[in-house]
């Protein structure tokens, strides 16, 4: 068998093989690829914004975090909390941590009630940081979707909550989302 000098395209490609199996339904593939392919997207546009700042995209959303986290009451954090918020390893976490610190946006502080532990709070700085960064980060997320009317952001919003839980609900991991998974069908995440 020869190859073909004319590519054909993968999706093609990849719906034949699966019907070829017998499969017709495939809209659980597509939606993983979609998302994927959307939260890939919002990753390279964002690292890519994030390199003339102070701090990288990752570290900006610690201190975005740690700031939320006073806004709702709790002046600190420990490395572990904001190692499950972020999803990333201890490791990562204690890294970004460092640099934080050391660009005087983060404090550490041992824990009163366990002396093995440390406590992240935000310092003055990464307050300001955070209060002059926000408004042009939520306006350029927000032209990001601009091709879609209010009522399309409503919808999408409301089922990528739904399909949230959906997944978490038949993936049978269902504990683990207890911290992400909202408890109504239009709760904020």
């Amino acid at each position: 068998m020869h190859p073909s000098t004319t590519k054909q395209d993968p999706r093609a490609v990849f719906l034949q093989a699966i019907a070829d199996m017998g499969i017709q339904d495939v809209h659980g593939v597509e939606m993983l690829r979609l998302i994927k392919m959307a939260a890939n997207a919002y990753d390279i546009i964002l690292a890519d914004r994030m390199r003339e700042e102070e701090v990288s995209e990752p570290r900006w959303r610690m201190l975005l975090r740690l700031w939320m986290e006073e806004q709702s009451g709790s002046e600190t954090l420990s490395p572990t909390q904001l190692s499950h918020a972020q999803r990333l390893s201890k490791n990562t976490i204690s890294a970004h941590l460092r640099a934080l610190e050391e660009q005087g946006f983060i404090a550490r502080q041992l824990d009163a009630d366990d002396l093995r532990q440390f406590r992240i709070r935000l310092t003055d700085s990464g307050r300001d940081l955070i209060r002059r960064s926000t408004p042009g980060h939520m306006t350029f997320l927000n032209q990001l979707t601009a091709d879609l009317s209010p009522s399309e952001v409503d919808a999408l919003q409301q089922l990528l909550h739904k399909l949230h839980r959906s997944i978490w609900k038949h993936s049978q991991l269902e504990h683990h989302c207890m911290e992400d998974g909202p408890t109504a069908d239009n709760s904020p995440e």
